[in-house]
């Protein structure tokens, strides 16, 4: 679903730093904002998106379209798209993603859900394969989180910490089976408590074309020898204990609410193949502002946290750029770009509806992260690596409020990364 590439230009990181506890201070405030909105069944019938562009062909006027189309409980609303990647590592791909959005009950008390499959092929020979979502039965009595993936890839590993250069990566190649579902119960409004179960395997660990050389000193196989993990394969299984509160309009594109996710997981040594016992805890924070209350300019604030407590994690299992659940942390730097043991993230975007319709529009995005080194000494907040950006946006379907998304960021040293969706970032 992403392309990212990297070649040199600073941008000011002190700066960035005092911006991310801005944001901090304004998504508190967020939080304690209400607004109200009418249901989906009360939108405004002027609302475009690229269904009523194709019906218009036909000259059919969008009150008809909409009419046509009412927003019924249990009712597919399917949305897809074609895509091309492209970059160094993985080659050029060709690919496939889709939204598949309902409502499990009445859309006046029931959250929207989603599946979002999507599959590619490249021609280095690499398979991606996700399928992710978000699911709410009737009256969002329970609640279902989803990251389920199979990937023949490779990653350009980098030393840990936040300072590593541009230039010592190596590349590594493997193949993930990753399986991360977790359940809710709703306890009362808006907050549920759950637990989730996780596996990780990843195989055929091997170096890159033409880094056979170097293979030896390489950032993974430095680490795994320093903790005594197997250099071709390494699982990670275990289970979570999961606390949110959620209180956004729809997940897939908000406008309004706050988010708060906090998950402390266990994985065990021997457990499916896990190749040591260690913790996690991962919290996660959003909140989104109506300018003026309108829906048509948004400001949206991310704050993130991913920390292992105790024991030694597999190196692919470190908390790193671009390894939250849809991989939208770090926009402007490859996947995998800077890892460690503990990571601190912040986000900005500002979402600008630039046609009344809905039909398109826009959004500029500021986020920095700093990751820590323990061995080293390096602590979190010794440095950062920002990044920024701007993006497109198509409304694929106004019911479902999803997008095609079409994000360009910049960081550090060059780097650069083009990303494509049918979602939000957050």
């Amino acid at each position: 679903m992403l392309s990212r590439t990297e070649n040199g230009s600073q941008f000011g990181l002190a700066r960035a730093a005092g911006l991310i506890i801005v944001m901090a201070v304004l998504a508190a405030g967020g939080a304690m904002a209400r607004a109200q909105e009418a249901s989906p069944q009360k939108r405004d019938a002027q609302a475009m998106d690229v269904h009523d562009l194709l019906r218009k062909l036909f000259h059919k006027t969008v009150q008809e379209v909409a009419a046509e189309r009412p927003i019924v409980p249990m009712k597919l609303m399917l949305n897809w798209t074609p895509f091309i990647t492209g970059n160094s590592s993985n080659g050029f791909g060709l690919g496939a993603a889709g939204n598949a959005a309902f409502y499990a009950g009445d859309p006046e008390t029931t959250k929207i859900s989603a599946a979002v499959p999507s599959v590619s092929l490249t021609t280095k020979a690499k398979i991606f394969l996700y399928l992710q979502g978000s699911y709410y039965s009737r009256d969002n009595e329970w609640h279902v989180d989803a990251d389920n993936r199979l990937n023949l890839t490779s990653e350009t590993t980098y030393g840990l910490g936040t300072n590593t250069a541009p230039g010592a990566g190596v590349n590594t190649k493997y193949n993930l089976f990753r399986v991360y579902d977790t359940a809710y119960h709703q306890v009362l409004p808006g907050l549920y408590l759950g637990g989730g179960f996780l596996f990780n395997a990843r195989t055929a660990i091997r170096p890159g074309a033409d880094e056979e050389a170097v293979w030896p000193e390489s950032p993974f196989v430095t680490y795994s020898e320093q903790n005594g993990f197997k250099l071709t394969s390494q699982n990670s299984a275990g289970v979570s204990v999961n606390a949110l509160y959620d209180t956004r309009d729809n997940f897939i594109t908000p406008s309004r609410g706050f988010y708060a996710n906090g998950n402390y997981r266990f994985f065990f040594e021997g457990f499916l193949g896990g190749a040591s016992s260690w913790q996690e805890f991962i919290g996660d924070l959003r909140t989104y502002a109506r300018l003026g209350g309108s829906e048509r300019h948004i400001l949206a604030f991310w704050l993130y946290g991913d920390f292992v407590t105790r024991g030694t994690a597999p190196y692919f299992d470190l908390p790193a750029t671009s390894t939250d659940t849809y991989g939208h942390t770090g926009r402007g730097y490859l996947i995998g770009r800077f890892r460690g043991e503990d990571m601190a993230y912040g986000e900005a975007e500002y979402r600008w509806t630039v046609t009344r319709n809905g039909l398109f529009g826009m959004v500029a995005f500021l986020n920095t992260e700093t990751l820590s080194d323990r061995q080293r000494g390096e602590r979190l907040f010794d440095s950062f690596a920002t990044g920024y950006g701007f993006g497109l946006r198509l409304r694929f379907d106004k019911k479902s409020k999803t997008n095609l998304t079409a994000d360009f960021g910049w960081g550090k040293s060059g780097s650069f990364g083009f990303y494509l969706g049918v979602q939000e970032a957050y």
